[in-house]
């Protein structure tokens, strides 16, 4: 389904350096759209349902978007206010539909094979819009190069194997989503794509967990507080790493996850989203914690240098 949607955005002028709006609910037909438009050489810019209108309009106008790939379901709300006009509407889920009147086209009859991108490692991958330090939306975009540098660095530091199955459970807003989504793909491993809302609520992450036999996910800090009080969280046996990082995660919090499930291995992470997700790592140590009860953020990653400035930028000794 993705190479030929892929085929279809090719048709219509996506490739290197062309971003393409998707709006979707998690679902396959969100990880069907996001594959597309990387297959197709462009790079995706998320649009979270779920936001205003007006952050829509301005991420949509800012990352000057022409073509926006969404569900039947969500088409007449992004309308209005929410996208200029001239950007055009694809449907994911419209292999079945009549399509004659929603402004979308499907991909059936094209190619299965993916199609000759002629991508370079410093193409645009996808654009993700933080808050901004002012308020307004501020787009940060990272290139193949980079992500493929993160991605090859988790897989040489976690060695997820095929077989092994990861929960996607961030919204794909956030930059935490992007190694969710691909890497389990990029290695043959399972990919569990979690129902809309699903994340918000611990009691169904639980179940779900130990459904699926989940072994890796993410938590920010505080939603991983709030797991580890739901009751029966003992009872995800199948899990074996998780994932931190968006807040400080406190030592005792760290405790408290080996304390309930001791066949946990956790990693902290740190990274802004202008940088490809991470760009630090720690592999966390029961007992073990830094200065003001925190856990550190840890050392590089590969290929990368981090650097400790003073409050006038001034370069830092080692160890200050």
């Amino acid at each position: 389904q993705a190479n030929r949607l892929a085929h279809r955005l090719r048709a219509l002028g996506v490739g290197p350096e062309v971003t393409v709006g998707v709006a979707a609910e998690r679902s396959l037909e969100l990880v069907v759209g996001l594959l597309a438009v990387m297959k197709a050489g462009g790079a995706y810019l998320p649009l979270d349902p779920e936001l205003p209108p007006a952050r829509l309009a301005a991420m949509a106008a800012d990352g000057g978007i022409t073509l926006l790939l969404t569900q039947s379901h969500l088409a007449g709300r992004l309308g209005g206010e929410a996208l200029p006009e001239a950007v055009r509407l694809l449907l994911l889920d419209a292999e079945d539909t009549d399509l004659e009147n929603t402004g979308a086209e499907n991909s059936g009859g094209l190619p299965d094979t993916p199609p000759a991108a002629g991508l370079r490692p410093e193409n645009l991958a996808y654009l993700i819009y933080t808050s901004g330090s002012t308020g307004t939306p501020k787009g940060a975009g990272n290139s193949h190069g980079a992500l493929l540098n993160r991605l090859a660095w988790m897989q040489k530091a976690y060695r997820l194997s095929p077989g092994e199955r990861v929960l996607q459970k961030t919204p794909f807003g956030f930059d935490v989503s992007v190694w969710e989504f691909f890497w389990p793909l990029m290695v043959g491993a399972h990919l569990v794509v979690a129902a809309p809302g699903e994340h918000r609520d611990a009691a169904r992450l639980v179940a779900l967990i130990r459904g699926e036999g989940i072994d890796t996910l993410h938590f920010v800090p505080s939603m991983l507080q709030a797991f580890l009080e739901e009751p029966g969280v003992e009872q995800c046996t199948s899990l074996r790493r998780v994932v931190c990082s968006g807040e400080a995660l406190p030592a005792a919090l760290q405790d408290r996850l080996f304390a309930r499930l001791p066949q946990v291995g956790l990693y902290n992470l740190y990274g802004p989203t202008e940088a490809a997700i991470d760009v630090s790592h720690w592999t966390c140590r029961a007992g073990e914690g830094g200065a003001g009860g925190g856990v550190p953020i840890g050392v590089a990653i590969d290929n990368l240098r981090l650097h400790v400035l003073d409050e006038c930028l001034n370069p830092l000794p080692a160890g200050a």
